[in-house]
């Protein structure tokens, strides 16, 4: 079956940390691959890589789910497909890995483990970034990011961040009591913080002050949830900031409207968060 496919191995690495990684053979010789076609590049600027990192990627299928993988959390390292945030994740590993000058399988999975995990650190499920603007706080902790909606003039809301919670039902890692208890007192921590959006009508005002390489999430409206989707913006020839993203449309893929007009077709979207890769 499915997970017959995956091959299971373990690296003693990191210090004393044992970190299990879920991967198929043909994923590992991507990532080398990857980190190949990337040292042929020659960036100089954080917005250049972010974009070219990302831009390498075009025409790779939207796929969800790819990350619920086995009865256990595990860090699973997948090129074949993303969704929204898997996108991110990966070119923002790449994007470490360049920036450190490294050049090995190891070295992107220490990034992509550190990105995708509360403090950098694989202890189940609920030591998963789940919410993206949980993710934004922790990978700003950690020196990746910086979140500039409210250096833009974004607003703040108070909002109740629960979806997992109250749709337990919507996750299979949900079923285990402990995990779903987990994820409980994670919402009771993000209760305590609040959100920072750009309101979609202010959008257009800021627009020139957006960088190639931002990331961008789309605030939603919908009960418990903070977040819908998320990408990099780019900048195009007609000067204007578009998404480029793993779309659910079907693909890595830059939108062909401008974020300001792509997101007034979106239900229930509010507005942005943004955060810098530094």
């Amino acid at each position: 079956m499915f997970r017959n496919l995956f091959l299971l191995c373990f690296f003693m690495v990191w210090g004393k940390l044992l970190s299990q990684i879920t991967c198929t053979p043909k994923d590992s010789l991507l990532v080398a691959a990857k980190i190949s076609e990337l040292q042929q590049l020659k960036l100089d600027s954080t917005e250049n890589k972010v974009v070219e990192i990302g831009k390498s990627f075009l025409g790779t299928p939207y796929v969800e789910k790819t990350l619920e993988i086995g009865e256990r959390e595990s860090l699973v390292v997948n090129l074949r497909g993303f969704d929204c945030t898997t996108f991110v994740e990966n070119v923002l590993a790449f994007y470490l890995l360049q920036n450190a000058g490294n050049s090995n399988f190891e070295n992107f999975v220490d990034n992509l483990k550190t990105i995708r995990y509360r403090y950098g650190a694989l202890e189940g499920y609920s030591s998963r970034l789940h919410y993206f603007t949980d993710w934004i706080r922790n990978n700003s902790t950690k020196g990746l990011v910086k979140e500039i909606s409210s250096d833009l003039g974004g607003i703040e809301l108070e909002k109740p961040i629960d979806f997992m919670g109250t749709h337990r039902e919507l996750y299979p890692f949900l079923t285990d009591d402990v995990n779903y208890q987990n994820i409980l007192e994670v919402e009771q921590e993000l209760a305590k913080e609040r959100l920072c959006i750009i309101p979609q009508d202010a959008i257009a005002s800021v627009e020139n002050q957006l960088n190639d390489g931002d990331i961008i999430a789309l605030a939603t409206s919908i009960k418990g949830l903070d977040v819908t989707h998320t990408g990099y913006a780019i900048r195009m020839p007609n000067g204007r900031i578009h998404l480029l993203h793993a779309s659910i449309s079907g693909e890595v893929t830059i939108t062909q409207e401008p974020l300001v007009d792509y997101l007034k077709k979106i239900k229930n979207n509010i507005g942005i968060i943004v955060a810098r890769p530094l």
